[in-house]
């Protein structure tokens, strides 16, 4: 027998993301008595203590967090399976990639051509995510391809395989002291006041925390216009920009990597058509443009000759 059910995963999780009996009982639309009876009742069953209450105060013990970040993804597994199988039943189903607006380096207009001319090819449905949600529609089912950027997007979960390698850049208003520059190193950006990207880890790059917390694009421009803050992105999410803002390289920076990604639980031959097709469109459009392009480095995903089998992340 099961140590949980998912019905008391699901408690579980409401209590410990509210941290708060009387809201997580009104987000399930239950009373707080039977939520509480629930909740003791796991505990039981695993013989530990999973929070910490007061009449005040609801806290998560070092039991509770493994709980919670284990419980969220068989929540999205479990999720992703009733998913699937409604959609193994619908022959006429399209494929959802998600994507960020402007974040596909250009690639997917080849992507789409690449896939449309393979057998059984069905309608692709592209559908736009936030800056840190993408890689979650993949595990709860909404989507079943993404274009991810690489190391940004936690892969965890998932099967990824690299389409572009690609520098990051400086965007700087153009009266900046380092505007003029053919490059700049990680060094001349330490005293410089960098975003901080809700909900996003944007390694690799000097950022001491004291910037503007920024939820898009947008923002970030207008920011940086105002000379609030500048940042460091990788070279596709930096443009188009106004005329008073310009970009230059930042030359010891890591690389990043846009990958195409799904489940790694996902096994349907529509979706490995759909991979195998970015890898052939991105391939070609590195062979046009740098025919001697070295190799991805280590530790990123990497797509072999038939678009699989890339070590997982």
């Amino acid at each position: 027998m099961a140590d949980l059910e998912t019905r008391e995963l699901e408690y579980f999780v409401a209590v410990a993301e509210e941290l708060h009996f009387g809201r997580a009982a009104v987000r399930l639309s239950i009373a707080q008595p039977a939520l509480s009876k629930a909740i003791r009742r796991v505990e039981s069953r695993l013989g530990v203590r999973l929070l910490h209450r007061t009449s005040r105060h609801v806290a998560l013990t070092p039991a509770g967090e493994a709980l919670l970040h284990h419980g969220r993804h068989a929540l999205n597994a479990v999720a992703a399976a009733a998913e699937g199988a409604r959609r193994a039943a619908d022959a006429q189903a399209r494929l959802r990639l998600v994507i960020k607006p402007g974040g596909d380096a250009e690639l997917l207009s080849r992507i789409l051509a690449a896939y449309a001319e393979r057998p059984g090819a069905r309608p692709v449905e592209v559908l736009f995510g936030g800056a840190t949600d993408r890689a979650d529609h993949l595990r709860d089912g909404r989507a079943d391809a993404a274009l991810l950027y690489v190391p940004f997007d936690d892969l965890t979960g998932l099967d990824a395989h690299t389409l572009l390698v690609e520098e990051r850049v400086a965007i700087l208003p153009r009266g900046h002291r380092l505007a003029g520059r053919a490059g700049v190193r990680l060094a001349d950006l330490e005293h410089e006041t960098l975003p901080r990207w809700k909900g996003v880890r944007w390694t690799g790059v000097p950022d001491d925390g004291s910037g503007p917390e920024i939820d898009d694009g947008p923002q970030m421009i207008q920011l940086i216009t105002l000379g609030r803050t500048i940042a460091v992105l990788p070279r596709s999410l930096a443009g188009p920009l106004p005329a008073d803002l310009v970009t230059v390289p930042v030359t010891d920076a890591p690389p990043s990597s846009i990958v195409v990604a799904r489940s790694e639980r996902d096994h349907r031959p529509l979706v490995a058509a759909f991979l195998a097709a970015a890898v052939e469109a991105a391939g070609s459009v590195r062979s046009a443009v740098a025919p001697e392009a070295g190799p991805v480095p280590a530790g990123e995903a990497k797509p072999d000759a038939t678009g699989r089998g890339g070590p997982r992340p």
